[in-house]
């Protein structure tokens, strides 16, 4: 009985490692250029950050702020109303309010709300070496990884809103294109803080 056991605990040992799959090599590290060129991307990246169509959902504190003055949001909503039960989406719809009719409505897309108090991810205020490490920080920014940031930055609709904001608000200071690929230049030096 005892080689029986031995042949088939052999078996499934053998059976295992052929399973599995050797690890993954680290990645190189970037080089020098390279962390110096997603440093200058990143003190551009962040003028979009900074700009009303980003900081006003991501505020200093608990209340939105609003237009391109960045003032407190009207209807003194904050994330305690919010976690009352009057959601962003009572009157923030998938679509800004032009799309069905309503000139000077509330803004509107997919996932309209303030990121969660637990990881405010707080762009106003903060230097762009502050926002920076924050960003990468899996700690503060929900766990993501810079290739899941590099995809929130690039497809995710609730920042391709920002580059389609109905109304009279203004757009950031650079399109979408460069945005994007500033940001890969920033995730392909590592997340070298300016």
């Amino acid at each position: 009985m005892k080689p029986l056991v031995w042949a088939l605990g052999a078996c499934a040992l053998t059976a295992a490692v052929a399973l599995a799959k050797p690890a993954a090599p680290p990645a190189p590290a970037p080089s020098a250029g390279a962390i110096a060129a997603g440093q200058r991307a990143f003190v551009t990246v962040v003028t979009v950050l900074k700009s009303p169509r980003c900081v006003n959902c991501h505020p200093a504190g608990d209340r939105p702020l609003q237009g391109d003055d960045g003032h407190p949001h009207a209807q003194n909503i904050s994330r305690r109303t919010v976690a009352a039960g009057v959601p962003c989406s009572t009157c923030h719809q998938t679509r800004n309010s032009e799309a069905v009719g309503v000139p000077g409505g509330p803004p509107g897309a997919p996932s309209w709300g303030l990121p969660p108090a637990d990881m405010p991810m707080v762009f106003q205020g903060k230097t762009a070496t502050e926002i920076c490490e924050q960003m990468k920080d899996p700690a503060r920014n929900h766990g993501k990884s810079l290739a899941q940031l590099l995809d929130h930055a690039t497809s995710d609709p609730i920042v391709l809103w920002g580059w389609a904001p109905g109304g009279t608000r203004t757009l950031p200071p650079i399109s979408h294109d460069q945005f994007a690929a500033l940001f890969k230049t920033w995730v392909d030096g590592g997340g070298a803080c300016p």
